[in-house]
């Protein structure tokens, strides 16, 4: 029989005052009190011992010495029993047993225990894989094998866990403190220690290696917990949360997928964020204005520099793309930032090449950008310019204009831009799909040519340059010597009456001077109307009889096109 101290018992009066009544007098049998002592006689006049006996509404225990037991845990027949400071059996209640091995790691100083309708301890089972609770005044309980509370983590098969790690292995659910037991259900605020943490985290700022932390527990006590790398989520009274391997709630920046951190454009998609360690829930729609983690843009996280970034409605974030949002066009770059101010843009083509895309996003540049593509200058600016003119993929590349950080809305037709402290104009779609797009067009209206946006003009060297506009949307900016060759034209010699040579024309037909308009550019038709002279001012040249360029070629132009191309003898 084992046998402990309680520290807190219930107390029933009204067994006292029963006991009190029945069992005041001596008898040859049955109860009897000697020396303040009660003892049980059998009829053979021998103590009875370890047995319980009734007397009136309870029961009472002997001990091995015959003497009634009070405030004392008996085992008895592997069930465990409690009896109060009257001697009675307590049935239907909570009893605090003192620990005996108070104070050493990981112990309680009590022990509590639910003594049933019988008076049996409840217990757990011991030959089962899972844990059994006993719903006791609406909350529910679990206890080991000799009945014991169990409190604090436990795991799936009814095992208390310790340890500065019990919180992040085999623990299952959360039974509160060693005075409480009850099964925690949705959220508990949990103080955990991380030894790890810091080391596996170095730039995190929110948390060290001890930690509150928050935990979410379903209806059945089993906390949420990611089975792998990726995060498990979880919509929780109509809001998203994440929580890690270990079932904590995660806050702030998060990637979602088990993939490396990284920074490129398809993967910032799988970031989200989840708001602060006292919130957590994530931004699964609308704008937030935050500071990039140090995995999803380094540089800026060390400058600590604020940007919006916007939720697609599943919480991930919108990157790489251009999107409508109440009724207004942003563009995000590949970390999911909104772009503000002027921005260079490669539109992706699809499969086969055929189309481009007008919002779907392959790489995009601040004015500061490396790789050759720099436009902090107006001569840069114009350098790049003539660059993705020349290129291959011209179709691809757009400039747009999205205002200031706080703003971020494309933003179409004339706007004036600083560059370097110069004031340059651009003029954006206002319309279509290439709505604000830098403008890539002859414009006779304007009397101008507009380049990715910009008035073009002609080179200092050239003079006078030919554009063009191409059916797939590209312009084309030639000297006169180089469209002479892009078009085809032959040259064919112009003599006076004296068969002295005067001069050179060049035209696809011999004797027709006008014969000179290009209509392919590299297997790509040329619109129709579209070819202008342009001299180094942007000027549109409406009609001139002699527009000598640097390589003293001649451009005679009415009515803004093109009529001859020649050269002159001296």
């Amino acid at each position: 029989m084992k046998k402990q101290t309680k520290l807190v018992a219930v107390l029933s009066a009204s067994a006292l005052l029963a006991m009190g009544a029945s069992m005041t007098s001596f008898a040859a049998s049955g109860w009897t009190q000697e020396n303040g002592t009660w003892y049980y006689y059998a009829k053979d006049g021998s103590r009875v011992t370890d047995e319980w006996k009734k007397s009136g509404n309870y029961w009472f225990y002997l001990g091995d010495d015959g003497e009634m037991v009070t405030d004392q845990l008996i085992e008895d027949d592997d069930d465990y029993y409690y009896v109060n400071q009257d001697g009675a059996m307590v049935t239907n209640g909570w009893v605090a047993v003192d620990n005996d091995d108070a104070g050493d790691e990981d112990e309680p100083d009590q022990y509590w225990y639910y003594f049933q309708n019988n008076g049996k301890a409840f217990k757990g089972n011991d030959n089962t894989s899972s844990v059994r609770f006993k719903t006791i005044n609406g909350k529910k309980y679990a206890f080991d094998e000799e009945g014991k509370m169990l409190f604090g983590w436990v795991s799936e098969d009814g095992e208390r866990q310790t340890g500065d790690d019990a919180w992040s292995e085999e623990a299952v659910y959360y039974l509160g403190d060693e005075n409480d037991g009850a099964m925690a259900t949705g959220w508990r605020l949990i103080n955990i220690l991380d030894e790890n943490w810091s080391d596996e985290n170095p730039y995190d700022e929110k948390y060290d290696d001890d930690q509150d932390r928050y935990f979410y527990f379903k209806s059945n006590g089993k906390r949420y917990f990611a089975t792998s790398d990726k995060l498990l989520q979880k919509t929780i009274n109509g809001k998203k949360y994440g929580f890690d391997q270990y079932g904590r709630m995660v806050a702030e920046w998060n990637i979602t997928t088990a993939a490396e951190n990284s920074a490129t454009a398809s993967e910032s998609r799988t970031w989200a964020y989840f708001s602060s360690p006292e919130d957590g829930a994530r931004k699964t729609k609308g704008w937030f204005k935050v500071t990039p983690d140090h995995d999803l843009d380094e540089v800026k996280y060390d400058d600590a520099e604020d940007f919006w970034y916007y939720g697609d409605g599943k919480g991930n974030l919108y990157a790489n793309v251009i999107k409508t949002i109440n009724g207004k066009k942003y563009a995000f770059d590949e970390y999911g930032r909104m772009m503000d101010g002027l921005r260079l843009i490669q539109f992706n083509t699809t499969a086969d090449n055929k189309y481009v895309s007008t919002t779907d996003i392959a790489y995009s540049w601040k004015d500061d950008t490396e790789n050759g593509k720099f436009f902090d200058t107006e001569d840069n600016l114009d350098a790049t310019i003539r660059t993705l003119m020349a290129d291959e993929d011209a179709n691809e590349y757009a400039f747009m204009y999205f205002g200031d950080e706080d703003d971020g809305a494309v933003k179409t037709g004339k706007q004036t831009i600083v560059i370097d402290g110069d004031k340059i104009d651009f003029e954006f779609n206002k319309n279509g799909s290439k709505k604000g797009q830098g403008r890539n067009e002859v414009d006779d209206s304007d009397k101008v040519v507009y380049a990715m946006g910009k008035k073009f003009k002609a080179d200092s060297d050239n003079k006078y340059e030919i554009v063009f506009e191409l059916e797939s949307g590209s312009l084309i900016s030639l000297s006169v010597q180089d469209y002479i060759t892009a078009a085809g034209l032959n040259q064919y010699e112009i003599r006076n009456s004296k068969d002295e040579l005067e001069e050179y024309y060049y035209s696809k037909t011999k004797g027709d001077e006008k014969d000179c308009l290009i209509t392919e550019y590299d297997d790509v038709k040329v619109v129709e109307g579209s070819i202008r002279v342009i001299n180094t001012s942007g000027t549109m040249i409406k009609s001139k009889s002699k527009c000598k360029d640097g390589d003293d070629y001649l451009l005679k132009v009415k009515e803004k096109n093109i009529t001859k191309i020649f050269t002159e003898e001296d």
